[in-house]
């Protein structure tokens, strides 16, 4: 390319006019993107007429073609340091504009999209012997051991969120009908809405990491932030050191507020939060009748709260990240955004199957119809076939330290900018975690 510079040099002279040795022409010829460099050519952005008039005075024209520096995030050292330092194990290749997400469907094995009704009924099975065990720990361990019980309850509180997971995405059973009453029955110790969670995150999926319309989390907006002291320290403290709870805050916001939903969803909503509204009247009144306000404490309280670490845990893990971004929708690429904007974080082996590998999380976005337990198959599959693109993790302190303390506020070029950065003084959530932390990868 650049050897034809010399070349295209004629464009610019006069039509009798050939190179001579006062016209120097500067061109290296070695691979790769070159700039044009012109001395005296242009001049306050217009082509100077020395160039569209023969002139019988020669002058001198000196081209030099620089090559263009590779960005350093397209470099694998780069992209190696950059794991490094955020707590992964590697951050993916960015994914290429042409790629559509049937494309990577394509090479999915047919067999990880079947239903199997066995392994379906054996994840309840797992969920309700895990669960009924942890009750039954609760209520013999002594108060030191407590912590423990209830960490293992509250994992196993998880698994009925998956199953759920499973019946609203159609991977549970070929019946419809049955789906709907085995999601509804699980979503209900966790007093959690099956049907208005249901369309909600229909539309996470469709919209994954897209600004305003994902349903699930996103970064901060700078406006909201700035919008008022009281408001930008609640957020400091919900996007801090209170984040790994934060998702009763949107349990709260998002499933109970008829106006959320359409008209046509109304039915169904209205039937799912009735559900859960004759539970905490029949069920609540029932544990403190048996065990007293200190029983409901222990028995359901601290296990939902496990419940909801993991739901946040798992929702902030699997889409943010520092080099992970949202955008807005004219920008929005569906394959870039479900293979290269989800990450799968290998967890405890025991939190794995107590939650159903929930956290094998790229191909269930690849195609939500996967049923949980075929999601190993499917991710093997994908690393075989697009395994450099994948952004991969082990559960550690850097990885969650890195999005707790900087993931915060939108930035369309940083994707991520700090409370800290931009309200130093009110950002003491963030400073002590910073301090507090371990960075153990």
């Amino acid at each position: 390319m650049a050897c034809r510079l010399a070349d295209s040099m004629f464009l610019f002279m006069g039509p009798h006019q050939k190179p001579s040795g006062s016209h120097k022409i500067l061109a290296h010829c070695s691979p790769g993107i070159y700039y044009l460099k012109a001395e005296r050519v242009i001049q306050k952005g217009i082509w100077h007429q020395q160039f569209l008039l023969p002139k019988r005075k020669s002058r001198v024209i000196q081209a030099v073609a620089i090559p263009v520096v590779p960005s350093p995030a397209d470099t694998a050292e780069y992209r190696k340091q950059l794991a490094e330092s955020y707590g992964f194990k590697q951050i993916g290749e960015p994914l290429p504009d042409n790629i559509k997400i049937k494309d990577i469907i394509n090479t999915l094995p047919k067999k990880v999209f079947e239903i199997d009704d066995v392994k379906a009924w054996k994840s309840v099975l797992i969920s309700v012997t895990s669960y009924a065990l942890g009750l039954l720990m609760i209520s013999k361990a002594p108060w030191y051991l407590l912590p423990l019980a209830w960490a293992w309850t509250g994992t196993a509180a998880t698994g009925f969120f998956v199953i759920g997971h499973d019946c609203a995405h159609k991977a549970f059973s070929s019946n419809k009908l049955v789906e709907d009453i085995v999601g509804t029955l699980a979503f209900l110790p966790l007093i959690y809405p099956y049907e208005p969670w249901r369309f909600k995150h229909d539309q996470h999926h469709a919209k994954t990491n897209m600004l305003s319309e994902d349903t699930a989390w996103h970064p901060v907006w700078k406006e909201e932030f700035d919008s008022s002291p009281i408001l930008r320290k609640a957020i400091t403290i919900g996007y801090g050191p209170l984040r790994p709870w934060m998702s009763i805050a949107h349990w709260l916001m998002w499933h109970f507020n008829l106006n959320k939903f359409r008209p046509s969803e109304l039915k169904r909503v209205k039937i799912s939060l009735a559900c859960v509204f004759a539970f905490i009247a029949i069920g609540w009144p029932l544990i403190i009748y048996k065990t007293g306000i200190m029983g409901w404490v222990k028995f359901w309280l601290m296990p939902w709260l496990g419940y909801h670490f993991w739901m946040s845990v798992f929702t902030m893990v699997h889409h943010t990240a520092p080099h992970i971004p949202f955008k807005y929708s004219n920008e929005w690429n569906a394959a870039q955004a479900q293979l290269n904007g989800t990450i799968h974080c290998d967890y405890p082996r025991w939190v794995e199957i107590l939650c159903h590998d929930i956290s094998v999380h790229i191909p269930h976005h690849i195609s939500p119809r996967i049923p949980s337990y075929n999601l190993r198959a499917a991710h093997k599959s994908l690393q075989e076939n697009w395994g450099k693109y994948l952004n991969e993790a082990t559960w550690n302190w850097r990885l969650m330290k890195t999005i707790l303390t900087e993931c915060h506020v939108y930035d369309q070029e940083q994707n991520y900018v700090p409370f800290d950065k931009l309200a130093p003084e009110e950002s003491q959530p963030i400073t002590f975690l910073r301090k507090a932390m371990p960075d153990y990868a």
